[in-house]
């Protein structure tokens, strides 16, 4: 039996997830936490066998949740669900020590897959995102790209604004002050030598990070 606690912020969600994993009599959800402070306490109060993580909860940023996570409890598979498609985040938070990164789109497919999976040490991404992984690593684009010379806060907030969130909401979203997305928002600007918002937004559309209307 695979013990799972699910952390996300939405009770609709929960209980969705709860539904599509009633039928899979190989996996439990043991509890379940609607934000990272809860999440992490419950880690460390019980055992849990898998997590089940939401990368954009209010509060903390999720890549920095994950790093916290695997310092304190590294043999713990994170399974990231996440609003966001795969190739958006999936690199991030591989590298910050996720096991697998499915779209919530396709939770009702493929959660029980994907929770089996990272259970049993494997890793579970989409075939895009792994020839997407593949090509940076051949090419060396990855480190290379405007982009990934932010910090993952600084990412967070740029997704955001390129989905049309102003700077007011952003910070309602995160938790932080309108001057911090602020400040936040000039650096983004100057790593990736971009003068305005039309310009990050064109950037993340030419780079597929989000998707155009066109």
């Amino acid at each position: 039996m695979i013990r799972i606690l699910i952390a996300d912020d939405h009770d609709i969600l929960r209980v969705g997830l709860r539904h599509i994993l009633a039928e899979s009599p190989d996996i439990v959800v043991g509890g379940e936490a609607s934000n990272g402070i809860e999440a992490v306490a419950m880690l460390r109060k019980e055992h849990w066998d898998t997590l089940v993580l939401d990368l954009t909860m209010p509060g903390r940023n999720g890549i920095e949740l994950i790093k916290q996570i695997r310092s304190e409890f590294p043999r713990l598979p994170i399974l990231i669900l996440s609003m966001h498609k795969e190739d958006i985040y999936a690199v991030r938070a591989l590298k910050a020590g996720a096991a697998g990164y499915l779209c919530k789109d396709n939770a009702e497919a493929f959660l029980a897959e994907a929770i089996r999976k990272v259970h049993g040490g494997g890793l579970f991404i989409n075939q895009n995102v792994a020839e997407r992984l593949t090509m940076d690593i051949l090419q060396g684009r990855h480190a290379e790209l405007p982009h990934n010379r932010l910090t993952d806060r600084e990412h967070q907030v740029f997704l955001l604004i390129v989905q049309g969130m102003g700077v007011s909401e952003i910070g309602r979203h995160l938790n932080l002050s309108v001057k911090t997305v602020s400040t936040h928002k000039a650096s983004i600007q100057a790593k990736m030598d971009l003068a305005n918002t039309a310009e990050l937004v064109r950037y993340a559309v030419e780079n597929r990070l989000v998707e155009s209307d066109t």
